[in-house]
């Protein structure tokens, strides 16, 4: 193999790019990866991956890499940090080959460090390929023990995927590379549990995986010459490559010189698809496709249902930028109510805030909002979310907004409750920091200090989106989870396997310091539960 050098950084690098960062008082869901994928035979491929990897950003900032093929050897270039902090001009112009894959991530399994940074590769005898995965699998610890592996072998669920297909590669020199390829993926992908859309790279071909539910997304585009596999359908746009179709739940697609084909290694009764409801909600781009629906125009349907469902008299509607916005559109469209902007968004705050006094931390989200005071004054306002997770952020604008006089507040939220973890590739935090899940929705609206309080309901949701019957994941919203979690799943399962103290699978309690306890704690001292 040859490996570029790549240096870890820490993750609050002053070169991340300011606008497409985590920011420590920000309490939205976060997702795993997007991942790409391109076969195109004297195109220069490698700077084809850069433009769909940034199209995918929004998906995952803590790392971002690529591995390129040209058809004797795989070059890995991966970098903590942004896409644009991992290549530069002269990097891409050297990565020359005809098929590469890419990926960017944001870490649920596995801690972030540059060793857990995608693609992950494999290179033994005659073995050589490259991974990229979007997702979270539920049996990692299974899986390891099953295979004999010793603690801190793998570090993530995709090294360990990596890990089984190497040594079931290894059994069969007696197959062609590609016959052996297919073979083992199909005895090892039925194997895994959870969520996992992967794009695999060797010497010769690039294969693209979504598992029996589906999921996350990923599509297939067709360009001039070649082929194109992304988790969103703007990476197809960015570089010229024409939509396909999205990959059905359980389908493996093979590209190589002869074309593209799909296996089916899963049992049928196994598919049953599940695309993650947040890809509507939040995850996935405006400008994005999924279910054949588009995704700006379900989130405006969202916010037309939210006006049927809670009407209130106002004098004006406001969107939470930027995920808001669409929603705040259709409440206003629907209700007839003005649509203004009550908040400027900083797109230029970066991860490296940090304060010396309390007094500087309490002003981290006004760092990234600031009221329009003019539009606020005096008004009677309707402010839409795309969702409450923790609701640090929330209550600080609702103070922001307060503060900027505004009349009255009421906050429309675009999905139900959120009161449950995801352990599908979404890391949102565990049940002790989910506002919904110990407070009553009016005890949230308390909370928060806003006048009233409405959530979308979830069958309003469904509706909204314009795919009814095609097949979503609502575990975050329900609890009724399609794939059974194991009691013991952390995030740093495969590092810390049998180890109590380690890490909870949880977003960091971070947020401003108006509250810096849990919404449970925080709760059980306004409500007087203790």
């Amino acid at each position: 193999m040859r490996v570029a050098d790549g240096r870890l950084r820490p993750v609050s690098s002053p070169y991340l790019a300011p606008d497409e960062q985590d920011e420590p008082f920000d309490d939205t869901p976060k997702e795993a990866c997007g991942v790409f994928g391109v076969f195109a035979p004297g195109q220069p491929v490698a700077h084809l991956t850069y433009l769909g990897l940034y199209a995918l950003q929004h998906r995952g900032q803590e790392s971002a890499g690529m591995a390129v093929s040209d058809g004797e050897g795989i070059t890995v270039v991966k970098e903590m940090g942004l896409v644009s902090n991992a290549f530069d001009d002269r990097t891409l112009t050297a990565l020359s080959g005809d098929l590469a894959i890419g990926h960017t991530r944001y870490s649920t399994s596995g801690s972030s460090t540059w060793r857990n940074a995608q693609p992950v590769y494999r290179g033994v005898d005659h073995v050589e390929f490259a991974l990229g995965h979007n997702g979270n699998l539920v049996n990692t610890e299974a899986l390891a023990a099953e295979a004999g592996m010793l603690p801190g072998t793998v570090t993530s669920d995709t090294d360990l995927m990596a890990e089984l297909l190497t040594t079931s590669l290894l059994a069969r020199p007696d197959l062609e590379p590609g016959a052996a390829f297919e073979a083992e993926l199909s005895d090892v992908l039925p194997r895994l549990h959870g969520a996992f859309s992967l794009v695999f790279a060797d010497r010769e071909r690039i294969i693209g995986v979504r598992d029996p539910n589906g999921f996350r997304p990923l599509c297939l585009g067709r360009l001039d010459g070649g082929w194109v596999l992304a988790s969103e359908s703007p990476a197809l746009d960015v570089i010229g490559a024409h939509f396909v179709r999205e990959l059905e739940p359980g389908e493996v697609v093979i590209i190589d010189r002869t074309g593209c084909r799909s296996l089916h290694p899963f049992d049928p009764v196994e598919i049953d698809p599940r695309l993650c409801l947040f890809e509507f909600i939040y995850f996935a781009r405006p400008d994005s496709v999924l279910y054949g629906q588009s995704v700006h125009h379900a989130r405006v349907r969202m916010g037309e249902a939210l006006a049927e469902q809670a009407p209130v008299e106002a004098d004006l509607v406001m969107g939470v930028p930027e995920s808001g916005i669409p929603a705040a559109e259709g409440y206003a469209r629907r209700s007839g109510i003005d649509f203004g902007h009550g908040l400027v968004k900083n797109r230029y705050i970066g991860r490296t805030f940090i304060a010396p006094t309390q007094a500087l931390r309490s002003s981290a989200v006004r760092m990234k909002l600031n009221p329009l005071r003019d539009n606020i004054e005096g008004q009677r306002l309707i402010v839409v979310d795309d969702s409450i997770v923790r609701g640090t952020t929330t209550r600080s604008m609702v103070r922001m907004l307060r503060d900027a006089g505004a009349k009255e507040i009421h906050l429309r939220v675009s999905s139900p409750p959120y009161r449950w973890p995801c352990f599908y590739g979404m890391d949102t935090g565990s049940r002790g920091e989910l506002l919904a899940a110990n407070l009553t929705v009016d005890e949230i609206r308390e909370y928060l200090d806003v006048d009233t309080l409405s959530y979308l309901k979830l069958d309003h949701l469904l509706e909204a989106t314009g795919a009814v019957g095609a097949g979503f994941c609502s575990a975050c919203l329900t609890g009724e989870y399609p794939i059974e979690i194991p009691a013991n799943l952390t995030k740093q399962v495969l590092e810390h396997p049998d180890d109590p103290s380690a890490p909870e699978r949880a977003m960091p309690v971070l947020g401003d310091d108006l509250e810096r306890g849990l919404p449970v704690e925080e709760a059980a001292r306004l409500f007087d539960r203790t």
